[in-house]
């Protein structure tokens, strides 16, 4: 098997390298690629129509987005999270999305790794459904959740859910690719069954997991998976966790049956002819979710955890809860401004080796939908074309 065969630009399949290609990091010319990532923020009052408004408007971007040549979507699991996230169903997201397009990648970012959430067979079966009906497009994104919001609210023993995360992305590939599997587990014991139904993608989906404390990129290199860098930070801070990665995953034992070496960013983007008004506009949402993110409770504030020590987005942008719409993060490394702005900024992710970056472009609907759309399209019309196709110089560190 060849590069050209796993990876090219018609096939909208992401890079996936089988054991004989652990040595490389990344097939040559493959050009930085863009997504979107949802959480569902949702503004109250929480009215049917207030809530049924976000999904469509969500959908609606996805649509455009994938007709302007963005590569993946991916949405998040979240749990009680009021106003910052009304995702509880991701795979419910997805589908829907993948029934509205036909390219798009749909990405789990992520499906939690918890027993007291879930058992590994429901996921097995519910990515593998996705995968179906999407045509082969899922993005297997995995992780355990980062809020006592959640953890506390599902039961689950926080000092365990490492654990847990490591035992549920080795069976479930498994049961991805044979007939029958059983297994006894530390956390679940499983009689062999058949799961069903398989994955349309041979041998099984892309699997990924959510970087958001220091080190779990590295957690990600040694298991072959792709890492979903959700901590929002500037380009510097990343270009030694990038460099990290790839030569870590170089010598990976990898859970499935392939290395998905992939670096994928998040970020934020408005895009705005204007680089005050953008930059005005992306100020205002961070504080919107920056307030929203202060009104979550940090693990290490209910319980003693030491394998909880960042919140990823949340933790980067956690805020005063009673002032909405200031700014909180510096702008460095994020996609406010203009085009030539922006695009100068995605140089810069380039050079630093990410292989996505994946933007969230709403805040609690504090944007309009006329907006959102009208920046995606400035985006898709003035800097993703930059990007087609197009060889990337050698990424920094490598």
């Amino acid at each position: 098997m060849t590069p050209s065969s796993i990876f090219t630009a018609d096939s909208g399949f992401p890079r996936r390298w089988p054991i004989e290609y652990l040595a490389n990091s990344s097939p040559p010319g493959a050009a930085m690629q863009f997504g979107l990532i949802y959480e569902l923020s949702t503004p109250r009052p929480f009215t049917r129509e207030t809530q049924k408004a976000v999904y469509e408007h969500a959908i609606e971007q996805v649509v455009l987005a994938e007709q302007l040549g963005f590569s993946s979507v991916w949405c998040v699991e979240h749990h009680f999270l009021e106003e910052y996230s009304h995702s509880s169903c991701p795979e419910m997201f997805l589908t829907a999305v993948a029934r509205a397009t036909s390219k798009i990648r749909v990405g789990f970012g992520i499906a939690t790794c918890v027993p007291t959430f879930h058992h590994p067979i429901r996921w097995a079966e519910k990515a593998a459904f996705l995968d179906i009906l999407s045509g082969g497009r899922v993005e297997f994104g995995t992780g355990r959740s980062s809020t006592w919001n959640e953890l506390g609210g599902f039961n689950a023993v926080i000092d365990d859910t490492k654990k847990t995360w490591d035992e549920y992305i080795r069976v479930i590939p498994q049961m991805w690719m044979n007939e029958r599997y059983g297994y006894t587990g530390q956390y679940h014991t499983m009689p062999e069954r058949n799961v069903l139904p398989k994955p349309w993608q041979d041998p099984h989906p892309p699997m990924w997991v959510a970087v958001t404390a220091p080190g779990t990129e590295l957690d990600a290199a040694d298991r072959g998976m792709g890492a979903l860098i959700l901590s929002i930070s500037d380009v510097e801070r990343n270009v030694p966790r990038i460099a990290a990665y790839r030569e870590r995953i170089k010598h990976c034992n990898p859970v499935g049956a392939f290395v998905n070496d992939q670096i994928a960013i998040a970020n934020w983007l408005y895009c705005h002819s204007d680089n005050a008004v953008a930059k005005q506009r992306g100020d205002e949402l961070i504080g919107t979710f920056g307030y929203m993110a202060g009104q979550t409770v940090e693990v290490s504030e209910a319980y003693p955890a030491n394998n909880y020590t960042a919140l990823g987005l949340l933790g980067s942008l956690r805020a005063d809860p009673s002032a909405p719409g200031e700014q909180k993060l510096p702008a460095s490394g994020l996609c406010f401004g203009n085009p030539t702005t922006i695009l100068e900024t995605c140089r810069r992710w380039e050079a630093a080796g990410a292989d996505q970056l994946v933007f969230m472009i709403q805040a609690r609907e504090h944007l309009s939908q006329p907006e959102v759309l009208d920046s995606l399209k400035l985006f898709g019309r003035e800097v993703l074309p930059h990007f087609n196709d197009v060889p990337r110089a050698k990424a920094v560190g490598a």
